[in-house]
């Protein structure tokens, strides 16, 4: 019987020929990932190791990004006790406001992430990676502090699921899109503890951005991790950006998957995630009566500059609405200034958005955009739990960008091919 991606990664780190879902297997990490929330109790964890331990400067990866610039004191402590730990052990992967972003991007982008590796992180959407073929996943901040002292960790084998999207997608449809209406269908635990495989010609024919939309909610349905066989959209960005060497792996032809879900390309439209989970799902054309006091475009899920781009094209000549006000946030510094340099941001700041460096902040109801009792947002971002960006009675709409921009024009959910 063959192996799934996920079986073969993992079986690699783990120095087997071959292991089996349910399995335990003790493998060796490529690179740990800390944020300024999971870094301070990481900190504390790797202190029980002793003082001749000291992390592994290749694997560990340090970037402050949920409370950064820093909002208040507790936030200001939490990102000196990343950037302490940095110097105290001399680690050359720390990225500093300014030099960073979103923990996510930042890990693409500097070419952490490549196909076949293995790669854990204290945040659940770790397994964004996966859009690159790789095998990532959340970890708590204790296992987090173990992998940057021994170099391994221990995981359960996954069973796989197999996700087929056949044929074209419509106008303004996009990866967000499509994992929305899979999770709309197999529900919040539908994947729990599951790898998730996407196949198709509407996969391969995403850009890579989108991609790592889908691999990103993975985590939403359940899953252990969200994979897309990696290919020469794949191999192109990685030029002159990875670092060090890589070897894809794909799945079998006799692989064994749990299940196998298959959907039709056009039968998925703009899709939005209602209060309050994710698999709440609606097309956004049936949504029209809602209106919205905030849109909010950015987050790990949809701040890329082709984010940022099918937003501008709605926004162009056109205002945001007298009662909304929209929030951009671009995921990196690379991608704000890439968004400079095409003129996004002054298509943004004449319509009448706010546009902010990059952070995480109102995605996880930090700052720079946190909702008052009885306001409703749509958002780019994942998740949309009571109280996830403010108060307990405050609403978030999961939507694509396209959808989000044309939302803050209309001072409604909307369709954006209502605006044509």
């Amino acid at each position: 019987m063959g192996a799934t991606i996920s079986e073969k990664i993992l079986a690699k780190k783990a120095g087997k020929r071959e292991i089996s879902p349910g399995e335990i297997v003790e493998a060796e990490v490529d690179y740990v990932m800390v944020n300024d929330i999971t870094g301070l109790p990481a900190f504390e964890v790797f202190k029980r190791f002793g003082e001749r331990a000291k992390p592994i400067k290749e694997k560990t990866v340090l970037i402050p990004d949920h409370y950064v610039p820093n909002k208040d004191i507790p936030s200001a402590e939490q990102a000196k006790a990343m950037r302490e730990f940095a110097r105290k052990y001399n680690l050359p992967h720390y990225f500093e406001v300014g030099r960073g972003g979103v923990c996510h991007q930042v890990m693409i982008e500097q070419g952490f992430v490549a196909p076949g590796r293995l790669i854990v992180g204290a945040d659940s959407h770790t397994c964004s990676y996966g859009a690159l073929g790789a095998f990532a996943t959340g970890v708590g901040s204790t296992e987090a502090a173990s992998v940057m002292a021994l170099g391994k960790l221990w995981f359960r084998v996954p069973e796989s699921l197999r996700f087929v999207v056949e044929g074209k997608l419509g106008k303004y449809v996009m990866g967000k899109d499509i994992i929305l209406h899979i999770i709309g269908d197999i529900g919040v635990d539908g994947a729990l503890y599951k790898a998730m495989e996407f196949y198709g010609s509407a996969i391969t024919s995403l850009s890579l951005a989108d991609r790592i939309s889908i691999a990103n909610m993975a985590i939403e349905a359940g899953g252990k991790a969200g994979i897309i066989p990696p290919d020469e959209k794949v191999f192109e960005y990685l030029k002159g950006r990875v670092r060090g060497a890589y070897e894809p792996v794909y799945a079998d032809d006799d692989a064994s998957y749990e299940e196998t879900f298959t959907y039709d390309a056009k039968e998925i439209p703009p899709t939005v995630a209602k209060p309050f989970l994710p698999s709440n799902t609606s097309p956004a054309s049936e949504l029209g009566d809602i209106t919205i006091d905030q849109a909010y475009l950015g987050s790990c899920t949809n701040g890329r500059i082709e984010d940022l781009r099918i937003a501008a094209k709605i926004l162009r000549g056109r205002k945001v609405h007298p009662n909304v006000r929209m929030i951009v946030v671009p995921a990196t510094q690379e991608v704000y200034q890439q968004a400079i340099r095409e003129g996004l941001v002054e298509i943004f700041v004449e319509a009448g958005a706010f546009v902010s460096g990059p952070t995480c902040g109102a995605c996880l109801g930090g700052y720079m955009g946190v909702l008052g009792k009885g306001e409703r947002a749509v958002a780019s971002t994942n998740r949309n739990f009571i109280g996830r960006m403010g108060h307990k009675e405050s609403e978030v709409y999961l939507a694509n960008p396209a959808v989000v921009a044309a939302s803050a024009v209309n001072g409604r959910i909307t369709d954006p091919r209502e605006l044509e």
